[in-house]
C-alpha cells in the first residue's frame, strides 16, 4: 500500500529515538536469523506468549481461533531471511518477528488471506511481521529490540515506511515506537469467532546530518 494517507507532522518520528530503559538482561540477547528447524520452539513460543500476555483483550475463544490461523509462524518468512528470533545465554529463543517485503499484511501459513506477492519499496510499506515475546521477558524492552532490528533490515533493503496488523495487547507499544493506527480490521476466524487487529503505519526519516 502506498505510503500515504497522514500528515507529515503525525508521521515523523525518527526511527532511532530514544528507546525505554532495558533490564541488563537484555544485553545478552542475541538475534539472528530464524531457521527452519526453530518452527516448533516458535510455535510453543508464539502460544506461550499469546495466551498469557494477550488475555486482557481476547477471550478464551478469539486465542483458540487465532492460533495456527491469524496468529502463527509463516515460514515463508523464514524462507525469505527475514524473521528473526531472540535467544537468551542457554540459547533459548525468548523471543521473534520480522519483516516482509511481500503484500501479507499478517498471519501464519494457515491465515485465509495470502497475498505474497513482493512490493515496491520506492511505493509500498514494508510489512512489520508476528512480533511475539516470552511473558517471562515481557516488559524489559525486548519487543522493542525486535521491532528495531526489524525495521533496520527494511530500511537496507530500500523501504521508508512500515505497516502492521497489530494486535489490541501490541497497539500501545507500537504507539510509542511512532505507529498510527489507520484500520480497524476483523478478522473471521475458523471457530466462528472474529479477531480484532489494528493496522498500524509508521514513516521513517533519516536523521540530520
Amino acid at each position: 500500500m502506498p505510503c500515504t494517507g497522514f500528515p507529515n507532522s503525525k508521521l515523523r518520528t525518527l526511527l532511532n529515538s530514544p528507546t525505554e530503559t532495558a533490564m541488563p538482561a537484555i544485553e545478552q540477547v542475541r538475534l539472528r536469523v530464524a531457521l527452519t528447524s526453530d518452527v516448533p520452539a516458535l510455535r510453543e513460543l508464539i502460544e506461550q506468549s499469546v495466551r498469557r500476555l494477550q488475555a486482557g483483550d481476547y477471550t478464551p475463544a478469539q486465542i483458540d481461533g487465532a492460533l495456527g490461523t491469524a496468529l502463527g509462524v509463516d515460514t515463508q518468512l523464514i524462507a525469505d531471511q527475514s524473521y528473526f528470533v531472540a535467544e537468551d545465554q542457554s540459547s533459548a529463543i525468548v523471543g521473534c518477528g520480522g519483516w516482509s517485503n511481500r503484500r501479507t499484511l499478517f498471519g501464519s501459513d494457515h491465515a485465509l488471506v495470502r497475498e505474497d506477492a513482493f512490493l515496491d519499496p520506492a511505493h509500498d510499506a514494508a510489512k512489520i511481521r508476528a512480533i511475539f515475546v516470552h511473558p517471562e521477558w515481557a516488559r524489559r524492552g525486548l519487543g522493542t529490540l525486535i521491532l528495531q532490528h526489524c525495521e533496520a533490515a527494511a530500511i537496507a533493503a530500500g523501504f521508508r515506511c512500515f505497516e502492521m496488523g497489530s494486535t489490541l495487547t501490541g497497539v500501545p507499544l507500537y504507539r510509542l515506537r511512532g505507529y498510527q493506527e489507520c484500520e480497524h480490521i476483523s478478522v473471521p476466524l475458523p471457530n466462528g469467532e472474529t479477531l480484532p487487529v489494528i493496522r498500524m503505519t509508521k514513516f521513517y526519516v533519516p536523521p540530520r546530518e
